[in-house]
């Protein structure tokens, strides 16, 4: 910063006392401090720019990690011998009950967010005024203030001009490891993603925030090869009726609090019932939701009203090191050509070993690792 020429005075006889003995007082070195301050942030701001959206939208199957997964992957997610304390305790903080909502909660006053420091946690949920009881618990609302649970529960973001690189870790809850691995290892950037059958889900999503991930919560849909692919009882069925995809729905997104959107499980032919996916997408933009798809939805590209982003590709697809660097190197190079670019993964531990080692060079590279909510438009 440059240097402040102060005015010479010529006069031989000005006593300067005061002025020295006014620059040593705490008084002027607080309004020097608060005003070195001020001018860092203003340059901060004149170097970044202010947080902008990209218009490219890229997808692919988020649910293919499923669908080719190899034999026993269940087995290999079943919860390992001495952490069976850490799903215990995840079930007890699911069941405390909700605390009463405050007079105003962080990020309810219409302003934007700012960005947070790498690891700092997100405010706990549920936030006063973005929540209702609901038939089976707290349903997300818009507040009054119109401000959306999207914008209340997503990470902050602040684009630095680099390629932005943005991951989903899916199929979260299922494994008391591989969740705790997921929240604990992985940088905060990255979004996770949780099934609603999961046990504790509550408890998880408040260990996810406190560690600074955004979540996603996971809405089992109708496949092609439904009911040799079963998604579970509260699937959303291709053919059901506006009331029954509402209903199934609403106990989903009850299911737990603190989620910026929901995402698609599944889903081949659920997306192509145009009544089904419009109560569904309507319902989202009734209570101020992002979906985020895989593929599946490329041919609805009109939901107004629905922060959106898709998937370019799956990372583990195949599950050997080789083949996910190479995904990590395609996305990459999607990200330099479009300027961003989105990948998924499931919870396998070489998933998680890969995306850890992955990330900590990411930035060496020039890229910019973003929260998914930061690509939905």
């Amino acid at each position: 910063m440059a240097s402040i020429a102060l005015p010479r005075f010529s006069a031989p006889t000005l006593n300067l006392a005061p002025l020295r003995a006014l620059a040593g007082s705490p008084l002027m070195g607080a309004g020097a401090a608060a005003l070195l301050f001020a001018v860092a942030v203003f340059g901060l701001v004149k170097t970044l720019g202010p947080a902008g959206h990209d218009a490219n939208r890229v997808r692919a199957p988020l649910h293919a990690a499923l669908v080719h997964a190899p034999k026993g992957w269940r087995e290999a997610l079943s919860p390992f011998r001495g952490h069976l304390s850490v799903s215990q305790d995840v079930i007890r903080l699911s069941d405390r009950p909700l605390p009463p909502p405050s007079a105003e909660g962080p990020g309810q006053s219409g302003q934007a967010l700012p960005a947070l420091a790498p690891g700092a946690p997100l405010p706990p949920a549920p936030i006063a005024g973005f929540f209702t009881p609901g038939p089976a618990g707290p349903l997300p609302i818009i507040a009054q203030d119109g401000r959306t649970p999207f914008q209340a529960y997503r990470r902050p973001f602040v684009p630095n001009g680099r390629p932005k690189v943005a991951l989903v870790i899916g199929g979260l809850g299922l494994n008391a490891h591989a969740t705790q691995q997921a929240i604990e290892t992985l940088p905060a950037e990255i979004t996770l993603s949780f099934s609603p059958y999961a046990d504790g889900l509550q408890g998880w999503v408040d260990m996810a925030r406190a560690h600074g991930h955004e979540v996603l919560l996971e809405a089992p849909m109708e496949p092609v090869d439904y009911p040799d692919n079963d998604p579970g009882p509260y699937t959303l069925m291709a053919g059901a009726g506006a009331p029954d995809t509402v209903k199934k729905l609403e106990w989903i997104l009850s299911r737990a609090t603190g989620y910026f959107g929901v995402t698609n499980y599944l889903g081949s032919k659920f997306m192509t019932s145009d009544g089904a996916y419009q109560s569904f997408v309507s319902s989202l933009r009734g209570r101020g939701l992002a979906f985020v798809d895989d593929g599946a939805a490329a041919r609805h590209n009109s939901d107004k009203g629905v922060p959106r982003a898709s998937a370019e590709r799956v990372i583990d697809d195949q599950l050997n090191v080789s083949a996910i660097d190479q995904q990590f190197v395609a996305l990459e190079a999607s990200a330099l050509q479009r300027g961003q670019a989105m990948g998924a993964g499931f919870a396998y531990p070489v998933t998680l070993q890969k995306v850890a080692q992955w990330s900590r060079s990411l930035n060496d590279r020039g890229f910019q690792l973003t929260p998914a909510s930061a690509l939905a438009h």
